[in-house]
């Protein structure tokens, strides 16, 4: 135990050094209008349409020790509803996959060696999510592999970080989770940050900004692929009402108090409560990322799947690893009657009823997601009681 409390604490300071550099930075700079935000988000539409005809190939990359979970499943459930492109999941080994920040796990992938004899000509588009290690030499090697053979590469979150190992990101402009701005810049020469966008693409290169990005930019993909219709019908089962690049880049920065919350929740790690997400056949992917995911940001929460059948098939077809529930354990509140992003705004408020404001404006920090004071209905839900 007092090997992680030395851990933790030097995780604090660092993380207070950067909330005392963080405070000094420079705001960004205004938004734009409404038909420079228009041009921007056809010029990104335009740089990922197809290139040949035919059913496109998406490899969505994963690391088998810890893939960031919003990061992987939406865009795979998004991909597969849309239909509009062959969609694998790959990682260094065949088979499970451990999430973060929930601890949860997914059966399934593709390994990278098996991939590559089905497709010898690669893929069409990798993307590449945050990962719990950026450099794997495996991931690193098989990502500018795909680059030289003419795949786009579009990093979600901190997915830019692995990007830039594989050495894609230098002298190319960028979007990335505001956290990771200064260490991209460091690391990769000639690189230029783009601040109020949530998505870039430069060459062949996309990121994004934080996790909830992945929504607008895997709907501009598949405006790309399949039309705008198609993104527009899928945007609306989301819960979507428009998937531009706009986004207000100077709310995400790590003050001192912020730090501060962050350095408390690590070293109170013992205070975590061990909650179960119940999932069934056919349970929506995003919905329940977006929700496991915010719950566990919040310092106080330990996500598990839960389902009496064990490992269960969710909507896209990807299969959850799930064990029957802990007795007593508290359950996430799921609504099937809301829409996946309408699930996420719900899941704040009930932060917000149960930990606090400050908490759930960590959260939205964390998630890089600009949702209005005005979202929260009054007397949102409380999670649900032990069964």
């Amino acid at each position: 135990m007092w090997k992680r409390v030395r851990v933790l604490i030097g995780a604090s300071i660092a993380a207070l050094g950067l909330a005392g550099c963080g405070a000094g930075a420079p705001e960004a700079p205004a938004q734009d209008d409404a038909a420079t935000i228009g041009r921007d988000k056809q010029a990104f539409v335009e740089a990922l349409k197809p290139r040949a005809p035919g059913r496109p190939v998406v490899a969505l990359l994963a690391l088998n020790e810890g893939t960031e979970m919003t990061d992987l499943l939406l865009p795979h459930a998004v991909l597969q509803r849309a239909g509009v492109a062959e969609v694998r999941i790959v990682a260094p080994r065949a088979g499970r996959v451990s999430l973060y920040p929930a601890a949860l796990e997914v059966e399934g992938a593709q390994d990278l060696t098996g991939f590559d004899r089905v497709h010898p000509s690669g893929a069409d588009y990798v993307i590449v999510p945050a990962m719990r290690t950026d450099d794997d030499p495996a991931v690193t090697a098989w990502l500018q592999r795909q680059a030289r053979q003419g795949a786009r590469v579009i990093g979600v979150c901190s997915g830019a970080r692995v990007v830039g190992q594989a050495g894609l990101l230098d002298g190319r402009r960028f979007a990335g989770h505001w956290y990771d701005r200064s260490t991209l810049l460091r690391r990769h020469a000639g690189a230029t940050y783009v601040p109020n966008r949530r998505y870039v693409v430069d060459r062949g290169v996309a990121t994004t900004t934080g996790i909830t990005a992945s929504v607008p930019a895997m709907l501009a993909l598949v405006e790309a692929i399949g039309g705008r219709d198609k993104a527009r019908a899928l945007a609306a089962e989301l819960g979507v009402a428009a998937w531009g690049p706009a986004h207000d880049s100077a709310p995400f920065r790590l003050d001192a108090g912020r730090a501060w919350t962050y350095v408390v929740d690590k070293a109170a790690f013992w205070r975590d409560e061990r909650w179960r997400v119940e999932v069934q056949g056919g349970s929506d992917d995003i919905a329940l990322a977006l929700a496991a995911d915010a719950w566990s940001r919040t310092g106080r929460v330990s996500v598990e799947a839960a389902s009496a059948s064990g490992p269960v098939r969710l909507k896209s077809g990807l299969v959850l690893v799930a064990q029957p529930a802990a007795g007593g354990s508290p359950r996430v509140p799921l609504s099937p009657a809301l829409r996946p992003v309408q699930q996420l705004d719900r899941t704040l408020c009930e932060i917000a009823e149960r930990y606090g404001a400050v908490r759930r404006d960590r959260v939205m920090q964390e998630m890089e997601y600009p949702r209005p004071e005005s979202a929260c209905p009054r007397g949102a839900s409380s999670p649900a009681p032990a069964a």
